[in-house]
């Protein structure tokens, strides 16, 4: 997981704790979304993302507040990732290279038949990858 905020970091200027969160928060957000084998192939190929999702989701039990209702009123989806994003601290033109570093990085760890299927299935998510 290093190596993945390293590169994020490097690719949108923010730093490890917002890079760190925010990748918690696509994988939260596809580990929901996208289809279930290649999810699950797509985390057992990054270490430490599993670890990254609990502490996204410890991070979101508590109520989730106006950004929770707002993502709530969105019916959810890619516009709801969105808002958990900017509430993270990531700006609105940091999210499409956030989400190229980190498709980059799966294509490298998991492969094309498995990152493929995953953008094919998520509403919206190939403007960001």
């Amino acid at each position: 997981m290093e190596e993945l905020i390293a590169r994020v970091t490097t690719r949108t200027g923010l730093d490890a704790a917002t890079a760190q969160t925010a990748i918690g928060h696509i994988l939260a957000f596809l580990q929901k979304e996208g289809p279930a084998t290649e999810v699950s192939q797509l985390l057992s190929a990054l270490p430490g993302s599993e670890a990254a999702i609990a502490d996204t989701n410890a991070g979101e039990a508590g109520g989730g507040g106006l950004m929770g209702m707002l993502g709530g009123m969105m019916g959810g989806g890619v516009m709801a990732l969105g808002q958990k994003l900017m509430a993270a601290g990531v700006p609105m033109g940091q999210m499409q290279p956030l989400g190229q570093e980190l498709f980059a990085y799966g294509r490298e760890k998991a492969g094309e038949d498995v990152m493929g299927p995953i953008v094919g299935s998520v509403p919206g998510l190939n403007q960001f990858v």
